[in-house]
């Protein structure tokens, strides 16, 4: 079955892990028996270390769940993809979601299912209508991202040595710290084990107060940060400035602290307004203290860069980003519109246009007609998904998906890890816990996608009959607030995992 090879290989790291972890049972659980047998053992030794006289107790029976199991239960979960699996009836698939697959109160539902193999269609209600699709546009800066950019690719953020100034250009010296579009920088030192904050200003600072000490020069040094990769309007016009105001996003630079936010573990409310003077504030900083002991002098006040450094000025330090996959990864668990925006103008300047907001639609466009995906009647008018303005539809998000995970594009299966699972991780991990939708929890990945009266669930799953299947269904015009419309989607995903409808 063409397609399948990323997920069976992922099916087989699963088995291989579970293998080891049945290996290993027997030793864990003596260890296990081992530590919870030792307080009594030792309360028996204890009188006669003590010499206090007590009689010995009679024999104590083991309690059931202290004792050494007879045998390892079944693991419930997805089994292995099947090459013979028969492929679902649309009638049947039909008849289990209409029921399940309706709005709480006004507005309406479409939806596509497809086999992921094949591009049957099983399921279509108005699949080819335009919607607004709220972060559902995610997928679609995913699959740009890793195509024009590559999946390994890093992006660099350098301190170089800037125009010197004062008499005779001999009383100080420029910094310039040069964004390089990650805007997932840590104040701290490098985190290679971490997505957020991989890169860490302190590192770089670092770097930088060394190489200026083996120039001999002790300072002072101004710091001024080149932003000048990206281009045209910081803010998307598209985007109302309500949500602006509320944090959704921010004004777009190629180089940020924690997706431009204050603190990484606060993700509503204010953002910073300009993100590269934030982050050169942070690296001077860094610099200050990383000098300090060798009379290292820091001017206050962070500067921009007129015009871009010298082509041969000198690198006095780099640090180097997660890699894109892992970043598309973190866009999609947790849906970051700054991240978004950010992936979509990098894919435009890799694809030689300009990293703007205008250049980020058009190479998501570009980049979904190079996969062969139909972008007839598309409207791309950002690629976060905050724009009321985007028009896409289920059958072309399905097309996405199904690219990501079966298409010949192997640089689009590194999307597979960020899909949210139902009721574990990222967006969904909060969701698939009442009656209709439990039992797609762990089976169910989907992006998910939410504005005041428009929800979208976009992803795959394995049938009961080990057959995997695509879907996208997306609601517009809801009743604002009406409690049933995600679980109406939720259950109709779990319908999905649940179906041997062949």
């Amino acid at each position: 079955m063409r397609g399948t090879t990323g997920m069976a290989t992922s099916r087989e790291r699963l088995t291989g892990q579970f293998h080891a972890l049945v290996r290993a049972w027997p030793t864990l659980l003596l260890t296990v028996l081992l530590a919870v047998l030792a307080l009594p053992a030792g309360m028996l030794v204890a009188p006669g270390l003590t010499g206090t006289a007590q009689s010995a107790p009679g024999p104590v029976q083991a309690p059931a769940w202290q004792l050494v199991p007879e045998r390892l239960s079944v693991p419930q979960g997805i089994g292995p993809l099947s090459t013979t699996a028969p492929v679902p009836d649309p009638a049947e698939v039909a008849a289990r979601l209409d029921p399940v697959l309706r709005t709480d109160g006004g507005g309406t539902f479409t939806g596509v299912v497809q086999d992921a193999a094949t591009g049957k269609v099983l399921f279509d209600r108005d699949g080819a209508a335009n919607r607004v699709p709220a972060s559902n546009m995610k997928l679609l800066t995913a699959a740009a991202a890793l195509r024009a950019i590559g999946p390994d690719a890093r992006f660099t953020t350098k301190a170089v040595a800037g125009p010197a100034t004062g008499p005779a250009g001999a009383a100080s010296r420029t910094v310039v710290l040069v964004g390089g579009g990650d805007v997932l920088l840590g104040p701290g030192e490098s985190a290679e084990d971490k997505v957020l904050g991989h890169a860490g200003l302190a590192t770089l600072a670092k770097q930088t107060a060394e190489s200026l000490r083996k120039d001999g020069f002790a300072g002072p040094v101004q710091v001024l940060v080149d932003d000048s990769l990206f281009t045209g309007p910081s803010l998307n016009p598209a985007w109302s400035p309500d949500d602006v105001a509320a944090g959704e996003v921010a004004p777009l630079f190629p180089l940020a602290l924690n997706a431009a936010r204050f603190d990484p573990a606060v993700t509503t409310g204010p953002r910073p307004q300009d993100s590269a003077v934030t982050t050169g504030e942070a690296f001077a900083a860094q610099l200050k203290a990383a000098g300090a002991a060798g009379g290292l002098t820091v001017a206050t006040g962070v500067g921009r860069l007129e015009g871009k450094p010298a082509a041969d000025a000198a690198v006095l330090g780099r640090v180097e980003s997660a890699t894109v996959s892992q970043q598309v990864d973190l866009m999609l668990q947790t849906s970051d519109n700054y991240l978004a925006e950010t992936l979509g103008r990098m894919a435009a300047a890799a694809a030689g246009g300009p990293a703007s907001s205008d250049g980020a639609t058009a190479a998501v466009l570009q980049q979904l007609t190079d996969l062969g995906i139909p972008t007839g009647g598309m409207t791309v008018a950002d690629v976060s998904g905050l724009a009321l303005a985007n028009q896409v539809s289920a059958r072309q998000f399905a097309e996405v998906v199904r690219a990501i995970t079966s298409g010949p594009d192997t640089r689009l299966r590194a999307a597979l890890g960020g899909f949210p699972v139902a009721g574990l991780t990222g967006t969904l991990g909060d969701r698939y816990i009442d009656d209709s939708s439990a039992e797609g929890a762990g089976l169910v990945r989907a992006k998910t996608g939410t504005l005041n009266t428009v929800i979208a669930l976009s992803g795959y799953v394995v049938d009961a009959d080990g057959r995997l299947l695509v879907f996208s269904f997306i609601g517009n015009e809801l009743t604002p607030g009406a409690a049933g419309n995600k679980p109406a989607l939720d259950a109709s995903a779990t319908v999905l995992a649940a179906c041997g409808c062949s």
